[in-house]
This record gives structure tokens, sequence and C-alpha cells, in this order.
């Protein structure tokens, strides 16, 4: 009887998990039994977190139990956190010594803020980063309560003013506020060392990110950075000491740093070289996507770590391994349209078109297309229906969303 391929899928965010629904489509599509092929997910934790959300402040409908996504395709899971990869072998190690084998593997562990060595940052710093993170946060702000007197409770300082680092800002004065009271005035600043706040969205949506700010009363100070965090200060690069409770740590992204182990040359951000079929330029057997990987885009663009390169990559991985496991055609991606909505809190949002970020839409108009993105689109079928998840899992590319959808 010939021996079952086994496909292991190493993560269950946005890439992975559609990587794993894609793979059982694929195999559906093509009649194959469960002895031609069994698909198994890595990951950290049994859920799929809707990670993007965690700077709001309820996250009670973002951690779907895998079980609900994954059983009713028939994909099976392993609860383990992932320390080492041989491709020469074939194998992947976990932090409770398994080592389990693969005839094809998908990796899409992610991406994890990048967080310096900055005296204090580890014990006294917070991040949106994981549920986990953001949990933590929330937890903390609430303990506030009983220092609400103190400046220093009623002060936030968020690190990084890109795009997290900015939605991150914007909710932080509702949730100081809900946390300390009537009696307080909260004060969230938000540091970055490039000269303007995101400076990544380019020059048409500065003055709408700007204003947003100043409407939600958040500090901004540019071209500096911090040195030191304690429980109730931080220390700037100017040598500055401003009294803070509460720090969030946002300055940038970095792939899993487990991509180094596959030995081919990653991008400055850590990540894996693709083709356009997802497969690892350089390493047999690999397919790659969502943060881990650098792939094309377009002729000029390459992949950006979110959500909406994530999906569709995962999908298409999913669809591929499958297909170059068992000797059927591959899909090449390629993504025309790029946009950005980035929520501004009760100041609404702002919504760019292209890789020039060019503002077609802002303030309510924006926000309820961001709140669709966030509480919709970007989530899978939660019925527990197969067809429903299988069709859901398509190497297809969504359009662009309209203005206010």
């Amino acid at each position: 009887m010939p021996r079952t391929s086994r496909v292991l899928v190493l993560g269950s965010g946005f890439a992975g998990l559609w990587a794993a629904l894609g793979a059982a489509r694929r195999l559906d599509e093509l009649g194959a039994s469960r002895e031609a092929a069994e698909v198994t997910v890595v990951s950290s934790q049994p859920f799929h977190d809707i990670r993007v959300r965690n700077y709001e402040a309820d996250l009670s409908a973002c951690r779907i139990p895998l079980q609900d996504l994954l059983d009713p395709v028939g994909i099976g899971y392993l609860t383990a956190e992932v320390t080492g990869i041989d491709p020469a072998r074939a194998t992947v190690s976990t932090a409770d010594g398994t080592t389990l084998s693969y005839d094809r593997l998908v990796f899409a562990l992610g991406s994890r803020v990048a967080k310096p060595g900055l005296p204090g940052l580890d014990e006294f710093g917070y991040d949106v980063d994981t549920y986990d993170g953001a949990m933590r946060l929330q937890a903390h702000i609430r303990g506030l309560t009983d220092r609400a007197a103190d400046p220093a409770s009623a002060t936030a300082v968020v690190v990084g003013a890109g795009l997290t680092g900015i939605e991150t800002a914007c909710e932080l004065p509702r949730m100081l506020s809900h946390a300390l009271g009537p009696e307080a005035t909260p004060r969230v600043i938000l540091i970055d060392r490039n000269p303007h706040v995101g400076s990544d969205m380019g020059e048409s949506a500065r003055p709408v990110i700007e204003d947003a700010l100043a409407a939600n009363h958040v500090d901004t100070l540019t071209r500096v950075g911090v040195t030191a965090v304690d429980e109730r200060s931080v220390t700037l690069s100017s040598g500055e000491v401003l009294p803070a409770a509460t720090v969030v740590w946002c300055a940038g992204m970095r792939a899993n740093p487990l991509t180094a182990q596959f030995g081919v040359e990653c991008d400055r951000l850590g990540r894996l070289p693709v083709d356009d079929y997802l497969r690892v330029k350089g390493v047999d057997g690999v397919f790659a996507a969502g943060d881990v990987a650098a792939a094309r885009m377009d002729d000029e663009h390459m992949s950006v770590m979110s959500c909406q390169h994530g999906r569709p990559m995962g999908r298409y991985a999913g669809y591929n391994v499958i297909g170059n496991l068992l000797g059927a055609p591959m899909l090449s991606l390629r993504i025309p349209w790029y946009v950005t909505v980035l929520d501004l809190g009760p100041a609404g949002a702002v919504y760019t078109e292209g890789w020039d970020r060019k503002v077609v839409s802002t303030g309510a108009e924006a926000k309820a297309t961001k709140q669709v993105i966030n509480g919709e689109r970007i989530y899978p079928p939660l019925t527990g229906d197969r067809a429903a998840l299988l069709a859901a899992a398509a190497p297809a590319l969504q359009g662009a969303p309209a203005y206010g959808d």
C-alpha cells in the first residue's frame, strides 16, 4: 500500500489558515483520497487570531478555534511551537522534542514586532503584536484605576508611527478615559524617529492623519526615539524623561527568525524569496506565504506584511503545494491592485488606492469600509459548513473593497 504523503502547514494566521483550507480544496477538486495526502497545521496556539484587530478595545470576536475551521474539511492540527527546520532532512522540530517529517512544507509562521534590547522594555513595555499581548495591555490599562490621580497613569506613549502605531494611538484615549474615569485627562503621545508620522502612507494621506491625531487629542513627537523604559516613565534620545505608565511598542516588523534556517538569502525584513507559485527559491519541496515571504505582486512591487496579501498568498500556496505534490497544474499569483484603509478611531479612517497611496475616501465613509474589512471581509466562514469553507479557499482574488462598503 502506498505511503501517505504528509503536507505540513506551519502557522495558523491569515496565510497559514488559508493555505490549509486551500490545500483541502485542491485535494477535493482532484478527487484525491485521504490516503494520498495528509495535511496538518502546526501552530503554537489552537486558534486563528484576527491579528490586525488587536489595537481595538473589544477583541471578543478575534480568536477562532482551529477545530471549528479545520475539522469540517478534514485537516489535522497540532498545537506546538516550532523551534527548528531542517530542509535537507525534510523535518520540523518542536519545543516539546517532537520531530515531524514532511513531503511538502508551507512555511507561514508570520512576523513579529521588532523589539530592541532597550533597558526596561521587556519588563515594562507592551505591544499589540499578538492577541495575548493585546489582552495583557488591556488588563494593564484596567489596573490603572487605583492610581488615576497620578499623571503617569493618565499618560500612554506609543513608539512607532506606522500603521499599527497610529491605529493604536487613536484608540488609547478612549481606553484610558474608560479606565480612569471622568476626572482624568488622558494624554497619548505618538513617537517616531522619522520626520513625519505615517511616513509610509505618503504625502496625500499625511494631512488627514495629522488632523485625525489632533482631533483624537494625540500628541506627536518626531525625529526622536526611546532609549529606556521604566515602570512610570520613558527616556527619549533627546534626554527628556516623560512620565508614562503605559508604553506600547509598535516600531517595526520582522519575519519569523526561522526563515534563516532554510539557507537562502532573505530580504531586509527577514523574508524568504519565493517565485510566482510561492515556492521558496533554492529549497525543494517548500512553499512560503504571508509575512515570511517576499513575493512579487507586479513588475515593480513586492508583497507587504498585511492580511491583504497574506490571505491570497495562503490560498495560492495551499493550491500549489498539492499540485506540486500530486503532479497537477499550479497557478501563479500576481495582485494587480493595492489599497490601504487606516483606522483613525473616533476621527474615522482614511482609504488610499495604489502604491502611491492616493486618498480616495476619509472620515465616516472610510470608517464604514474599515469596519466591514475588520468585521467581515477578512473572516473565514464561521458556520462550520464544509462547502462554504472550501468555496472561500478558492485561489481567486477579491476585488478592492468599495468605498463605504
